[in-house]
């Protein structure tokens, strides 16, 4: 985690073959797992996130070619430290569909 945003846009542009001014996001994690920071860019220029958990490490997973999507709602509980891997989408009950009733 030695690496500054210049080390990092290499880091995108030679290992994952990517173009690092493109807009997204990419999420490096250190090697004991407390670490991570986020490289991305916007009009005005490169910008890093760096956290550090006190307790804990990032739940990470593996990853084929080396990337993954994540949506807004995974990358906010990453950066949480919270297990991102099992966020599910709660089905909205529909309006229409009779109230189920129960016995006494």
């Amino acid at each position: 985690m030695r690496c500054g945003v210049d080390g990092l846009a290499a880091l995108v542009q030679g290992k994952l073959s990517a173009d690092p001014f493109s807009g997204q996001l990419f999420i490096f994690r250190g090697r004991k797992g407390h670490i991570v920071k986020c490289l991305w860019s916007d009009p005005e220029g490169m910008c890093v996130l760096y956290k550090r958990l006190n307790e804990g490490q990032f739940v990470w997973t593996r990853m084929a070619n080396g990337t993954i999507g994540l949506t807004a709602a995974q990358l906010s509980m990453l950066l949480e430290g919270m297990d991102w891997r099992r966020l599910r989408r709660v089905r909205e009950p529909d309006p229409d569909a009779p109230s189920p009733t129960r016995a006494l």
